[in-house]
């Protein structure tokens, strides 16, 4: 659990230090306030990054530099941010000890459930494969590293349909075979994460909608599962005029998609919003369990101001999956948070930047 935080030139922040306690903390606040920005504060401390910007726009606008420092149990976190120009430098010291980047193992388990997830269901494939990418990378050592191969070996890809065909046709076949090799290494990942939400998510959607229902996601790609390599690479071979054609390449992980089916028909198409809240809610409940299964320990829940996009049903089901877990959540209206909790919860007033 983090216990304490200091922000130094970050975000909106000039210097100020927050204390959490061990369960519920709510902060509190009118918009710009610094909320959000707060609760990115913990989360980069914890995984390195930002959700939600790059690395150089985490420093304060106009601000040269910026810091954070973190108490979690008896270990010190901080992260420094130094602008150099265009450039940005960043490290992480975690009890005086020096690191570039941060591998999974020295990360902090952490969960983040925030509006745009809400949204998830009926956005673009995109954002879906982003989504269970990125649990992935927090939950399975080296499939960040994959992911980056994977992207890296695209681009090159890429690169080569955008130049002159007679010159790279013979530069492709290589490429092919290294993109179907690392290709199948992440739909096998995907498609085992899928496997086991699907053993939990209806018994947990149903607790949540308060009925039965079949609730079942659907691994969707124009490749067949068995010998996928292979398939792949005979379809980047069979595609290759096309691909030179549109400048990019037409198959693959990176074009697959995550469907989630409700009672038989795809949520997008059918789903209320209500129903989609709680499809959200059972895989964020999912995700904080695989995380803890994972890293041995039970992650920070962070919530950014999605306590107000449920329903009385909801709030009281998300409430009882956070007991044993420190919470952290954003609101503008402390009240409509309190009257779940304990008088027991910790209040982090914020008030409005002048």
């Amino acid at each position: 659990m983090i216990s304490n935080i200091r922000l130094q030139n970050f975000r909106s922040y000039g210097d100020a230090s927050f204390e959490f306690e061990e369960g519920v903390n709510i902060i509190v606040g009118p918009n710009a306030s610094g909320k959000t920005n707060l609760l990115e504060a913990v989360l980069a401390l914890c995984n390195g990054s930002s959700y939600r910007a790059r690395d150089v726009e985490l420093v304060r606008f106009g601000g040269p530099w910026a810091r954070l420092d973190g108490q979690f149990g008896r270990h010190k976190r901080v992260l420094k941010l130094v602008l150099q120009g265009s450039a940005l430098q960043k490290e992480h010291e975690l009890d005086d000890k020096l690191f570039k980047r941060l591998s999974l193992e020295r990360t902090i388990p952490i969960v983040l459930f925030e509006p745009n997830h809400l949204q998830l269901i009926i956005r673009g494939p995109d954002q879906r494969r982003l989504f269970f990418d990125d649990i992935l990378e927090r939950t399975t050592p080296g499939f960040k590293a994959l992911s980056s191969k994977y992207r890296r070996t695209l681009a090159q890809r890429n690169a080569l349909l955008k130049s002159d065909p007679a010159k790279a046709r013979g530069q492709l076949f290589a490429w092919d075979i290294r993109l179907s090799e690392l290709a199948v290494q992440i739909v096998s990942a995907r498609r085992e994460l899928i496997d086991d939400i699907n053993k939990s998510i209806s018994k947990s959607y149903g607790a949540i909608a308060n009925r039965r229902s079949k609730v079942r996601l659907v691994y969707e790609s124009d490749i067949k599962n068995d010998n996928y390599s292979s398939r792949l690479l005979a379809k980047l071979e069979a595609s290759a005029h096309k691909d030179f054609a549109r400048g990019f390449t037409g198959h693959g992980p990176h074009r697959e998609d995550i469907i989630i089916w409700l009672d038989g028909q795809p949520a997008a198409a059918g789903a209320s919003r209500g129903e989609m809240r709680s499809l959200l809610l059972a895989l964020k409940i999912f995700e904080l369990g695989l995380v803890g299964k994972a890293r041995g320990s039970r992650p920070i829940f962070l919530l950014d101001d999605v306590f107000s996009e449920l329903d009385g049903a909801r709030r009281r089901h998300l409430v009882e999956h956070l007991k044993g877990y420190q919470t952290i959540i954003t609101t503008t209206d402390a009240e409509a948070v309190l009257e779940y909790f304990s008088k027991d919860t910790h209040l982090l007033p914020l008030y409005k930047k002048t």
